[in-house]
C-alpha cells in the first residue's frame, strides 16, 4: 500500500517536508491517516508525545485545504484548558502551514478576541465541551451559522472524558452542535491505552452512520528503569529523591494537593529548582511552572493528575511518584513521559510513605508487565448531566416542547438507558420543585434553578463538575480541627484510617455524611498515618486481586528496595498462609472477625451492606477486607451470612434491595443530585460506591465445593 502522504494534497505534502522537516511518518499516523481519509470514524491509541495529534490533525487539514469551510470545519476538543492552550501553537503551526487558521476560545480569552472570530471564524477551532455550550446558549454567537459545516471534530485524551458525567454532558453538546450541519460529523477521538478501545469508539460515533475502527499500531516493547522504595518519612522521602532528581529534569506524581505542598517543601533546599502544579494553583503559577520548566535543566514539578494528561513540558528525565495512583492506566500514562529521546529508557521510582503503599504498586507495576490496562466503565442512566441538560435547553431556546428535549437527548448513549416513562417523570418532578415551569404548553427555565444556577450568568450551569464539597473535622468535644474535601473523605473508614491534619494524626471515630461531618480523636502513637488499613484510593477488583497474588507467591521481584523486599515478606508472612487455603478467607477473634477478600472498593462495599441487612452487626470495610463485630458473631454464623449472599435470589429480593438502599451514605456526587427524585439520587450513589453484579460473579467464584471448607 502506498503511503499515505500520497494521498495529502500537494500544499500539505510540502508543508510537511519544508516546514516540519519530516522525511517519514510514524505508523500510528499511517494506519490513521488511511482510515480517516476513507471517512471513517476512529479512535486513535498512542502514547503521550506518541504522534496522536499530528495522526488525527494532517488528514483533517487534507479535507480542509480540498474544499475550505464556510465557517467552522473542524472543532478540536480538549478537557482541560491547560491542554488547550499547550497545543495552541503546535495546532497553529499545522494550519498556519497551509494557508488555514485555528482560533482558540475559552472562559480566558478576551471578548474582543472573541468578537473577532465571530465576525471571522476560523477553520479550525479549540475548545473545550464548556465553552462550546456557552457558544451554544450565547445570544451573541450565530452558531447556526458558525458551525453549518462542521465536517469532523476531535476530541484529545477522551479516555478522561468517558464514562464520566464530563463526557456525557461533551456528547450531549456535540449532538446538539451537529443538528446545525447537513454532515454526517466525522468523529476521532485521541487516547492513551485503554482496556476498551472499541467500546469507547461506540460511544464517541453516537448519531454517527459513518464506519469506525480503532487504530492501534504494533508496539515493540522497550525496556523500562522501575524501582519501589519505602522511606517512612516525607522528609526522608524527599532527600532521597533529590539525590536522583539533581541535574534532571523530574516530574514528581502526589496523590493530593496536601502531599504535593509538603514534598515540595521538603525538596526545597536539597539544589533543585521546585515547582508546584495542582488544581488549586493560579493559572498564572502553573503557567510559570511549566514555562521555566521547559528551558530549565535542574528542575522538578511536583504535581498532582493536572500535569498526567497530554501537557508537554518538554524533555524529561525522570517521573517519580510519591506512593502509587490508582490505576494501571494512570501509571502507564506517567511512566511514558519519559524515555522519549534516543537511547533514553522510560522509567519511574515510586517512594512509598508506608508498607501497604508498596504493594498497591507493586500490583500496577505486575498488571503493567502482563500488558493489562483497566476499561473505561459505560453509563446509560446519567441522571445528573440529563438535568443540566435540560435546563440548558430551556436557557438556550427559551422555551422547548417535552417531546423536542427527549427527541435531542434519548440520542446520547450516556442516557439510553433512561425510558420514556422514566423521563417523563422526571420532568413532572422538576415542574413540581420548581426547577422548570410551563409556558404555553413549553417547558421554560424555573424559578428555583434560576436562584441555583442562575448566578453569574449562569456559570452554575455550564459547568457539569461540581466544586468540592468540604466537610468539617471535629472532636467528640466539638473542636474543630479543620475541613477535608469529600472525595478524601470518602476513603476513609471508621476506626481504621488515620491522617495528617494540623500537624496531628487523627484517628477517624465516625463519618457522618449527613451533617458533613467526621468525628476522630488523636491517633495512638506509632499509629502510620494511612487510609482504610491500606491505600486511598477505591481500588479495582483486578489491582486488589493481584496484590493478592502477589502475596501469595514467593518469587522475588528485582525493583524492590531493601525495605520494600522486607515489607514484602512481612505481609506474605501473616496473610499468605491464609490466602492460600479455599475461601473464604476468615481470621476469627474475640467479639470480631476479618474477612480478606482481596475484591476491591465496590465488591467489599456491596458485601458491607449484604452483612448488614442480615444482622446487625457492625461492618467496616477497605479495599482488601471487612472487619465484622456484633452480638452472635461467630465462625459460623458468618459463614452461614456469607453463604447466603451467594444464593442468587438473595440480591434480587425486594426488602433486601430497599435495605440496601436505606442504608446508603448521603454523598454528594454532583451538584444536580438535589433536583433529582430520590429514587434516582439513590440510583447514583449506588453506582458509585456498590458493584452487584461483579458481587455475584466473585461470590459464584469463591464458592467452595462442598466439603472442602467449614463454610
Amino acid at each position: 500500500m502506498d503511503s499515505v502522504f500520497t494521498r495529502f494534497p500537494l500544499r500539505l505534502q510540502e508543508a510537511i517536508v519544508s516546514r516540519l522537516g519530516w522525511s517519514t511518518l510514524r505508523p500510528v499516523q499511517e494506519l490513521a491517516g488511511q482510515a480517516l481519509l476513507d471517512g471513517k470514524n476512529a479512535i486513535i491509541l498512542a502514547p503521550t508525545a506518541g504522534g496522536k495529534t499530528e495522526a488525527a490533525m494532517f488528514p483533517m487539514l487534507a479535507r480542509l485545504i480540498e474544499r475550505e469551510p464556510a465557517g467552522v470545519g473542524l472543532l478540536y476538543i480538549a478537557p482541560l484548558r491547560a491542554l488547550l492552550n499547550n497545543q495552541a501553537e503546535r495546532l497553529g503551526t499545522y494550519t498556519n502551514m497551509v494557508g488555514l487558521r485555528r482560533f482558540l476560545w475559552h472562559g480566558d480569552i478576551k471578548d474582543s478576541q472573541k468578537r473577532r472570530f465571530l465576525k471571522e471564524p476560523t477553520d479550525v477551532l479549540m475548545t473545550t465541551p464548556e465553552s462550546l455550550e456557552v457558544m451554544l446558549l450565547s445570544p451573541r454567537v450565530p452558531h447556526p451559522i458558525l458551525f453549518r459545516d462542521v465536517r469532523a471534530l476531535i476530541v484529545d485524551e477522551v479516555h478522561a472524558l468517558a464514562g464520566t458525567d464530563r463526557g456525557a454532558h461533551l456528547l450531549s453538546v456535540c449532538e446538539r452542535l451537529v443538528r446545525h450541519t447537513t454532515h454526517d460529523v466525522q468523529r476521532i477521538g485521541l487516547s492513551a491505552t485503554v482496556g476498551n478501545p472499541a467500546a469507547i469508539l461506540s460511544w464517541l460515533q453516537g448519531t454517527s452512520r459513518r464506519p469506525g475502527c480503532v487504530i492501534d499500531p504494533p508496539h515493540t516493547p522497550s525496556p523500562k528503569d522501575l524501582r519501589i522504595c519505602l522511606r517512612p518519612t516525607i522528609g526522608a522521602i524527599a532527600r532521597d529523591a533529590s539525590r536522583l532528581a539533581v541535574g534532571q529534569k523530574s516530574l514528581f506524581f502526589c496523590q493530593s494537593r496536601a502531599l504535593t505542598e509538603a514534598i515540595a517543601e521538603h525538596l526545597r533546599g536539597h539544589g533543585i529548582d521546585v515547582f508546584v502544579h495542582h488544581s488549586s494553583v493560579s493559572l498564572e503559577g502553573r503557567t510559570a511552572a511549566e514555562a521555566r520548566f521547559q528551558h530549565g535543566t535542574n528542575t522538578s514539578i511536583v504535581c498532582t493528575s493536572t500535569l498526567e494528561l497530554g501537557l508537554d513540558v518538554g524533555d524529561l528525565d525522570l517521573v517519580l511518584q510519591a506512593n502509587a495512583p490508582a490505576t494501571v492506566a494512570s501509571f502507564l500514562q506517567r511512566l511514558g513521559r519519559t524515555g522519549r529521546r534516543a537511547g533514553q529508557r522510560a522509567n519511574t521510582t515510586f517512594f512509598c510513605e508506608h508498607p501497604e503503599a508498596v504493594l498497591h504498586a507493586m500490583a500496577l507495576v505486575e498488571l503493567a508487565r502482563k500488558g493489562w490496562v483497566e476499561s473505561i466503565p459505560s453509563q446509560t442512566r446519567c441522571w445528573p448531566v440529563l438535568v443540566q441538560q435540560l435546563l440548558a435547553l430551556t436557557l438556550q431556546f427559551g422555551a422547548i416542547s417535552q417531546e423536542r428535549c427527549w427527541t435531542c437527548l434519548t440520542v446520547v448513549p450516556d442516557f439510553s438507558g433512561i425510558s420514556r416513562d422514566e423521563f417523563d417523570g422526571l420532568i413532572t418532578h422538576l415542574l413540581t420543585t420548581g426547577f422548570l415551569a410551563r409556558a404555553n404548553g413549553l417547558l421554560a427555565m424555573g424559578d428555583r434553578a434560576e436562584q441555583v444556577f442562575g448566578r453569574q450568568h449562569f456559570l452554575e450551569l455550564y459547568a457539569v463538575f461540581s466544586s468540592p464539597q468540604l466537610y468539617t473535622i471535629k472532636t467528640e468535644t466539638g473542636y474543630v480541627v479543620g475541613s477535608l474535601e469529600q472525595a478524601f473523605v470518602d476513603k476513609l473508614s471508621e476506626e481504621l484510617s488515620a491522617f495528617l491534619l494540623g500537624g496531628q494524626a487523627w484517628l477517624v471515630e465516625q463519618v457522618n455524611h449527613q451533617e458533613r461531618t467526621v468525628i476522630v480523636a488523636l491517633a495512638p502513637r506509632g499509629m502510620t498515618p494511612s487510609w482504610s488499613g491500606f491505600t486511598p484510593q477505591l481500588l479495582s477488583f483486578e489491582v486488589c486481586q493481584q496484590l493478592a497474588d502477589l502475596l501469595q507467591s514467593d518469587g522475588t521481584l528485582p525493583y524492590l528496595d531493601r525495605p520494600s523486599h522486607e515489607a514484602l515478606a512481612a505481609f506474605r508472612h501473616e496473610l499468605g498462609r491464609l490466602l492460600r487455603r479455599p475461601e473464604p478467607h476468615l481470621q476469627m477473634g474475640p467479639g470480631q472477625g476479618l474477612w480478606w477478600t482481596f475484591a476491591g472498593g465496590q465488591i467489599n462495599h456491596t458485601l458491607k451492606y449484604g452483612l448488614q441487612i442480615q444482622h446487625r452487626w457492625k461492618v467496616v470495610t477497605d479495599n482488601f477486607r471487612l472487619r465484622v463485630e456484633g452480638d452472635g458473631l461467630t465462625f459460623t454464623t458468618l459463614c452461614q451470612a456469607i453463604n447466603a449472599m451467594r444464593v442468587q435470589t438473595f440480591w434480587d429480593d425486594p426488602a433486601h434491595q430497599e435495605g440496601v438502599l436505606a442504608r446508603l451514605p448521603a454523598y454528594r456526587l454532583s451538584k444536580f443530585q438535589g433536583a433529582l427524585p430520590e429514587r434516582y439520587a439513590l440510583e447514583m450513589i449506588h453506582n458509585y460506591l456498590l458493584d452487584i453484579p461483579g458481587t455475584r460473579r466473585w461470590l459464584h467464584r469463591s464458592n467452595t465445593p462442598e466439603g472442602e471448607h467449614a463454610c
